[in-house]
């Protein structure tokens, strides 16, 4: 029978996980490849992919702390397994190591400025140098070659998050342009200095090509995609089958399921993200640890990664159309356009955990993006209700429609789930300057998505494709749409296309259902439903 273990839920430290004997996902063959080669290294994942807890192992590899990294057994007797760099011939000398965490909640210059001048004034006691400057460059210059000078080898410089006050600050360009100077002025030595340094690793959500503060640095190895460094951040599905495989028998256990049904379940929910040509499958570390802690299969990631500044992003953007993401191609120097133009807001979606690659089109140097699994997909799929209705109104009539869907799901009441529909809508401003069927259709979409229906938009049949089919447990609802024409007609031409037909034998009873929209009431004025 399998044991729970101890999961680091919040915890990014790594020589508290290995003391206290928390679980640790080896990730050091990939660390011992990365500072071996000795670059000045950016890495580009989404929040809570594990960056600040890699981070960590780095600055206890540079501080020498071999005994981290060995077997030995904690104070409460839990086994902790040797990692991999502890086998290798890595030399464990003890270098200066500079950490810059920007990740915390600031959300003013001050703020910024006084976590900088902290930050130095910590290094500048500890190597004993009195400030004569008040510049950062001037600063940091003094520090990387005092610490170089006083230990006899050279610095290491950790920086996490760097552009997090950045993407909390969208649509201020005068800040941006304030927090832009202050890096670029902090940073600029770690090329001019580059004698006295030994590693430079650095986080973040957006590439920094696109926020312009390491324009100077540019010698950085972007990382981001490299196929040899897919799986650096994250659980790929390895290791979840090995490293974690007691956590997934237990869970399966309290489920009163097998093995693979929790597995599957964990796959649908958690799995799907790619971050590079190779398309390794990788699960999101954050959700997992939650699940495996708590027994319950949630959509954690997407609630603790700031939906707020999603809103905030789409607000910038040119629209995005639910139906309209998945599939949709983008080449490779969409990546590293500037982050804040927002033309093509795809690229800002990969980046922030939202979308990811579900194909390579070498040829083309082409990649496909989608929602990588149903936690994202329910959640961006919320997030656009949030945007398109921004009311408290809307908020009101969404607990409404959840209620009628739910009553619709279990009980086959479309009459009262039609209505409220209409309540909906009839709270939607956003949807006064859209005059087209394919908006309505949509927003009809995105809410069936965020309430997790399985839903397919523009179902494809042989003679055409219907605009809505919803596989409920107890029937198969396939729904036509009409803008200022007849219910009538959208379900004679559900009849003359066979869009029913592929569901014959699927069992559960088919019902055809048309609905009419009106441009002028912006609402449904018309529905209609028959069996084929």
């Amino acid at each position: 029978m399998a044991v729970k273990r101890k999961y680091p839920i919040g915890i990014q430290d790594f020589e508290k996980i290995r003391r206290d004997g928390y679980v640790y996902v080896d990730k050091t063959p990939l660390l011992y490849k990365m500072i071996s080669e000795g670059c000045p290294y950016f890495l580009s994942r989404p929040r809570r992919f594990g960056k600040s807890l890699m981070v960590s192992t780095l600055a206890a590899i540079f501080e020498g702390k071999r005994e981290l990294f060995e077997a030995f057994t904690t104070e409460d007797g839990i086994e902790q397994p040797q990692l991999y760099i502890a086998q290798t011939d890595w030399r464990w000398e003890r270098h200066p190591v500079l950490s810059f965490d920007f990740s915390g909640d600031i959300d003013s210059l001050e703020g910024l400025d006084e976590q900088i001048d902290d930050t130095l004034s910590l290094y500048e006691r500890q190597f004993g140098i009195t400030p004569t400057a008040r510049s950062y460059n001037v600063r940091m210059r003094n520090i990387l070659r005092q610490a170089h000078e006083q230990t006899g080898r050279q610095a290491v410089v950790l920086v996490d998050e760097y552009d997090c006050m950045m993407l909390h600050s969208i649509g201020d360009a005068e800040k941006q342009s304030a927090v832009r100077q202050r890096f670029q002025n902090l940073f600029s030595p770690l090329k001019s200095e580059d004698a006295h340094l030994r590693f430079v690793f650095i986080t973040g959500i957006s590439k920094f090509s696109q926020m312009g503060i390491f324009s100077k640095l540019n010698n950085l190895n972007n990382i981001s995609m490299l196929p040899a460094y897919e799986t650096v951040c994250g659980i790929s599905e390895q290791e979840l089958l090995t490293a974690m495989h007691p956590d997934i028998e237990l869970l399966a256990e309290a489920k009163g399921q097998t093995f693979d049904e929790t597995l599957d379940i964990l796959k649908r929910n958690y799995d799907g993200y790619h971050f590079g040509e190779l398309l390794t499958d990788i699960y999101n570390p954050f959700s997992l640890i939650k699940t495996f802690s708590s027994g319950k299969i949630a959509d954690y990631w997407f609630t603790s990664a700031t939906p707020s500044a999603l809103i905030s992003m789409l607000a910038q953007m040119p629209r995005v159309e639910m139906d309209e993401v998945e599939g949709t191609p983008c080449l490779a120097d969409d990546f590293d356009t500037e982050f804040n133009s927002y033309q093509n807001p795809l690229p800002v979606l990969y980046q922030s955990g939202y979308l990811t690659i579900k194909d390579y089109r070498p040829g083309r140097n082409q990649y496909v993006l989608g929602f990588p699994n149903g936690e994202v997909r329910r959640g961006f799929a919320t997030c656009l209700y949030r945007y398109v209705t921004n009311t408290q109104a809307g908020n009101r009539n969404r607990s409404v429609f959840q209620n009628a869907y739910l009553d619709f799901r279990d009980d086959g009441d479309i009459d009262a789930f039609i209505r409220a529909l209409q309540v909906f809508f009839a709270g939607v401003p956003y949807m006064i300057d859209d005059k087209n069927e394919h908006h309505f259709h949509a927003m009809l979409y995105t809410l069936f998505v965020s309430f997790g229906a399985d839903v397919v938009a523009e179902d494809l049949s042989a003679k055409g494709r219907a605009d809505i089919t919803l596989k409920m447990p107890k029937g198969i609802y396939i729904l036509e749409l009409k803008y200022d024409d007849s219910a009538d007609a959208a379900l004679q031409q559900i009849a003359d296309r066979g869009y029913a037909q592929k569901y014959t034998m699927d069992g559960r009873p088919i019902t055809c259902v048309g609905l009419s929209f009106s441009s002028t009431e912006r609402n449904i004025t018309d529905w209609k439903n028959t069996s084929p």
